[in-house]
């Protein structure tokens, strides 16, 4: 048997055993490619190219925004930031039936949009939207499924952890013009999930919220806006070539915790411990990263992606039908995976392929992340559908029916997104980010 064969067949058996036995991915995919590389190459050799390619993967100053947005969420996640987004998000829905279902939809793609993290949105908007809602008389079980199905929107609207690790496993796809086509889809996708809770909402009669006055709603607002600048400043930046999404992170973690020291809900004495809870989370997405720069040169050097583009393309050769595989493969490898080791398994899988149809890079990254985002909420790894099911004390199993309409609502969204470029691409050229077609 060929050799390059043998290391291909190594590195998924290897991949999938672990995988089956529990092992962490980081691990799997780490020990697995290891095996392969020391297949093609000297044990020697193997150990020693391994060892750089973990190396560059990581050294990278693109990388540098991860860590710095994972503190940045973690930072705001306990700084008092949920409960003025959550009232700021009250009265943009306030007058809709269902309207702490709305409240909970909108908060979380405030939330999501600050801190990149579908978990961070659903534990923190969740904690605080839950009892209100049960409160209210709203069944526990929509109320969740709500919480679960629209916290992911966060991982879509900038700044976008997921996005800046396709950025760099795709060739270095421009970060801004990711960030801005992540715009429309992320509130589509919040769209979607209030369109299903309005139509809950009108059959169970549940009511909207009292008018507010202007006053009232002026105060909140300005509450609010100095979380929401975060997004403006962040953002805006980053868009406008004030700063790199490097430097951009730094400045979100020093904003947000100026931020929790002026509301007094962070102290220094709580500080090792934010420190320490962001670093667990950096360093796990880091090492997948360097372990998945060895899984990457391994296929790269046996011809996976191309070995595989021949065997779709042999298939068939109509773009309509190789996205729709390709949509179907990454929804069920999100059920099992998470989104950050996906992207940085599959991109170099499909990514050539979607190029040979002239799809833009930007608009492919977008399909995919939103195709991994849906797996967030889905059984039986997501962990937004963990997080959520927790923050609500109810079994996994109960929320499942309840987060059926959300999840088909969410497949509709992504099917636009896939077939109308539009959606991802017009923000990018208007601010011209890419060349438009």
């Amino acid at each position: 048997m060929d050799v390059a064969v043998q290391a291909a067949l190594i590195l998924f058996i290897g991949v999938a055993f672990l995988l089956i036995i529990g092992a962490p991915i980081s691990i799997s995919v780490g020990v697995a490619s290891a095996l392969a590389m020391f297949t093609l190459l000297e044990m020697d050799n193997g150990a020693l190219t391994s060892a750089q390619r973990m190396f560059t993967g990581m050294n990278s100053f693109t990388l540098l925004a991860i860590p710095f947005f994972i503190l940045a969420g973690v930072i705001m996640n306990n700084g008092g930031i949920a409960i003025r987004l959550v009232n700021c998000a009250k009265v943009l829905s306030g007058r809709l039936p269902g309207s702490l279902a709305h409240t909970n939809v909108v908060a979380n793609m405030l939330f999501g949009s600050i801190s990149g993290s579908g978990v961070a949105a659903a534990a923190a908007v969740g904690g605080t939207m839950t009892p209100l809602q049960e409160k209210d008389g709203y069944d526990k079980h929509f109320s969740a499924a709500v919480n679960i199905a629209s916290a992911p929107a966060g991982m879509l609207i900038p700044p976008s952890n997921t996005l800046i690790v396709y950025s760099l496993i795709s060739g270095g796809t421009s970060i801004s013009a990711l960030f801005m086509a992540g715009y429309i889809p992320g509130i589509l996708w919040g769209l979607s999930c209030m369109i299903v809770a309005f139509l809950y909402a009108r059959k169970m009669g549940y009511k909207s919220e009292a008018r507010v006055t202007f006053k009232q709603a002026l105060l909140v607002f300005l509450d609010a806006i100095p979380s929401l600048l975060l997004i403006v400043i962040v953002i805006g930046g980053i868009i406008g070539g004030v700063f790199t999404a490097t430097e951009g992170s730094a400045i979100a973690v020093v904003y947000s915790l100026l931020l929790s020291f002026v509301y007094r809900t962070i102290k220094v004495k709580d500080l090792p411990r934010i420190l320490l809870e962001s670093t667990k989370t950096t360093s796990i997405v880091i090492f997948l990263i360097g372990v998945s720069s060895v899984m990457s040169w391994v296929m790269s050097f046996t011809n996976i992606p191309g070995i595989i583009a021949d065997l779709l393309l042999g298939f068939t050769d109509n773009m309509i039908v190789i996205l729709l595989i390709m949509n179907i493969v990454l929804l069920i490898v999100g059920t099992f995976m998470d989104p950050t080791p996906a992207v940085l398994i599959f991109t170099p899988i499909f990514l050539p392929i979607a190029l040979s149809f002239g799809i833009d890079p930007v608009h492919f990254g977008i399909i995919v992340v939103f195709n991994l985002s849906i797996g967030t909420i889905t059984p039986p790894v997501g962990p937004v559908l963990f997080v959520g099911t927790k923050i609500a004390n109810l079994r996994i199993e109960n929320v499942i029916r309840p987060l059926m309409p959300f999840f088909i609502a969410t497949i509709v969204v992504l099917m636009f997104i896939t077939y109308i470029p539009e959606l991802s691409m017009k923000l990018p050229e208007l601010f011209d980010l890419v060349t438009p077609k």
